[in-house]
């Protein structure tokens, strides 16, 4: 293959899945660039991200500037002398000085079917929305948030059961072996001295934005279709889950579906009731429909995730029919 010297940028598990994919390729990176270290968890412990470990563990030149708009930053992109410039959920701003800076310029993986979800949480929002397919594309990065041309696209599709989580680790290995691809047409490219591949320019006209997640998205409006509040659940569980108030406790949704109106009596009965309470799950009014829960997690005690059983064998002050979740 020839050679492209390539640099890295990207933070989270979806982009070391990707730089993993590079590294096993003949375009391992010259340098990676991550986010400084920064406290997670309950401990609030500062802890090195999954670019950080896997290029640390590759013994890849590894930096964690700030930001990137100061000139010392820049000059350390600078001086890779890099062909390509990779990005993947990196979480900082590229301002036009560091898109200038590589030869090719830079190249953004992003996991949606652009123009659709633009923005921040792609994934979350595409399940949220109840999207029945989504993807991942190759961007030619610009100054404006994901307008840039697309270099290629692969289609991922979403069923009733796609988590966000499950999606991502999908969506990121879809997204590592289709950047290979266009890698090495920028590399044939540059060896014959011709010119790049012609991305494909957006639509802005279909664009729509996929906003940061913020903690009001974990709230249930059970004046809502059991669809939509099932599509919430799938979308949050395993990052920030959906969580409601049951009386004077707050409880995590981690898993749930619609179900068919076939209980009797309740069309009438306010949203959020506990209509049955089973082993096999619990039943809540919607709107007009019915959801089933079928995993939660009750925030007292040892706060363990529990299915519909132990729910209520733990929990049979909270989990009977007639409670009430709150709007």
């Amino acid at each position: 293959m020839p050679e492209l010297k390539t640099v890295f940028a990207g933070s989270p598990e979806f982009a070391a899945r990707i730089l993993a994919r590079m590294i096993d390729s003949p375009f391992t990176p010259a340098a990676v660039f991550t986010q400084p270290d920064r406290p997670t968890g309950r401990g609030r412990k500062v802890r090195p991200n999954a670019v950080k470990q896997l290029a640390e563990t590759a013994g890849i030149e590894l930096f964690q500037p700030k930001s990137l708009r100061d000139k010392t930053a820049q000059n350390l992109l600078e001086n890779q002398q890099a062909d390509v410039f990779v990005v993947a959920a990196y979480g900082l701003i590229l301002p036009q000085a560091v898109l200038d800076i590589p030869r090719f310029g830079c190249l953004n993986v992003h996991a949606s079917l652009l123009p659709r979800w633009r923005g921040a949480a792609p994934i979350e929002r595409a399940v949220m929305a109840g999207d029945k397919q989504t993807g991942v594309c190759i961007m030619q990065m610009q100054a404006g948030l994901d307008t840039g041309p697309v270099f290629a696209q692969t289609e991922i599709p979403i069923t009733a059961d796609t988590t966000a989580l499950a999606l991502t680790q999908v969506l990121a290995d879809a997204g590592g072996d289709l950047l290979i691809e266009v890698l090495a047409s920028f590399a044939r490219a540059k060896t014959k001295k011709r010119k790049l591949p012609t991305p494909t320019a957006q639509d802005d006209n279909l664009a729509t934005y996929a906003h940061k997640l913020e903690a009001s998205d974990r709230s249930v409006d059970w004046r809502e279709s059991a669809q939509s509040i099932a599509d919430k659940i799938r979308a949050l569980a395993g990052r920030m889950p959906v969580r409601t108030l049951l009386g004077e406790v707050h409880v995590q949704i981690l898993q749930a579906h619609a179900v068919q109106q076939n209980l009797p009596d309740t069309e009438a009965t306010p949203a959020g009731t506990l209509i049955d309470v089973s082993r096999s799950g619990i039943i809540v009014q919607c709107e007009t429909d019915l959801l089933q829960i079928t995993r939660v997690k009750v925030e007292r005690g040892k706060g363990s995730e529990l299915d519909p059983a132990a729910a209520i064998n733990g929990y049979s002050d909270l989990f009977f029919p007639g409670a009430r979740f709150a709007n």
